[in-house]
């Protein structure tokens, strides 16, 4: 346990879905330092001795726990929580998997696949991909936010305009998050930790893995934030630029279909050069391969990349 932290919140505080109504797992003052016990996506539910079996029978009433909520005295609506990300602390197991009807190309993967993942949780070497690849690490917290002001219970799928399941893999340690906060306390959850993922967690999950966070949660009076926002310590991408990147495109008029278009020639090129399954090419590039739009001036079409650090393989 963290021993210059105020609290800790253990795994069995959690809750599923955003609801303002849910007591709070304990009532803190801004500054305070917290470490959170944080459930992976399945709650526990895919182990080291899962299969691809065992994705197709997951109960979704228990994806994305998040642990809390914590009441932070003095937040009231039109603050900023701010969120200081102090630490992880990584458990060494991960899984990504195929789950059937979610994810960028679910019209081509309907078949539930699964990747496990091992990693040494003191070294935080890159993980190993199948006999020759090794994937960077970068633990983060996917879920993190603040109760809705909307009465009653909301799914914690979508991310929203007081955080949630943000997935945004720079929120790591040193990071800063503003979360705006609606209800009184603010009420703030995270959970969903990730030990690594690529911008735009394209399959739909990435290296889901089990561990705790170090936060410190203080308040901006007044802030009026309408969206969350974060400044992050540092580089952010330094550990996937070594040895370059492959990288394929999607043009056309519509940005979903040029993203569909860009991670779709990627697994396909992966797949080919590595003779890899195309659905483990999938979950590949979910873990480490990063969308961008590159142009959205130049109508009618608009320019979507996906980055595939080639340091993974060579």
């Amino acid at each position: 346990m963290c021993s210059n932290c105020n609290y800790t919140i253990h795994g069995r505080q959690h809750h599923f879905g955003w609801d303002n109504a849910f007591e709070p797992a304990a009532r803190v003052a801004p500054g305070s330092t917290i470490e959170f016990e944080c459930h992976d996506a399945s709650a526990g539910q895919l182990t080291p001795a899962s299969t691809a079996a065992d994705v197709a029978t997951l109960d979704f009433g228990r994806i994305n726990p998040v642990s809390g909520p914590i009441f932070v005295e003095g937040a009231e609506p039109g603050d900023a929580l701010k969120v200081t990300i102090e630490a992880f602390k990584p458990s060494g197991f991960g899984w990504t998997a195929n789950i059937p009807g979610f994810g960028l190309l679910a019209d081509d993967f309907k078949e539930p696949a699964l990747t496990l993942w091992h990693y040494d949780t003191a070294t935080m070497e890159p993980a190993a991909f199948g006999a020759h690849g090794h994937v960077p690490l970068k633990p983060f917290a996917g879920t993190i936010g603040n109760a809705p002001a909307e009465p009653g219970l909301h799914s914690v799928v979508p991310p929203r305009r007081v955080g949630g399941n943000l997935d945004i893999r720079d929120l790591s340690a040193g990071t800063v998050l503003y979360l705006p906060v609606e209800v009184a306390g603010a009420l703030f959850s995270v959970g969903d930790t990730h030990a690594a993922q690529g911008d735009g967690e394209v399959c739909g999950t990435a290296i889901e893995s089990r561990m705790n966070t170090v936060l410190t949660l203080d308040l901006v009076k007044g802030a009026n934030l309408k969206m969350p926002r974060f400044t992050t310590a540092g580089p952010v991408t330094r550990h996937l630029d070594a040895k370059g990147y492959e990288v394929t495109t999607g043009i056309g008029t519509d940005l979903m279909e040029g993203a569909k278009r860009a991670v779709a020639d990627m697994v396909e090129l992966l797949a080919a050069r590595y003779n890899m399954n195309p659905v483990d090419a999938y979950m590949l590039v979910s873990a480490c391969g990063d969308l961008r739009i590159s142009e959205i001036v130049d109508m009618p079409n608009w320019v979507v990349s996906f980055y595939f650090p080639r340091c993974v393989f060579e």
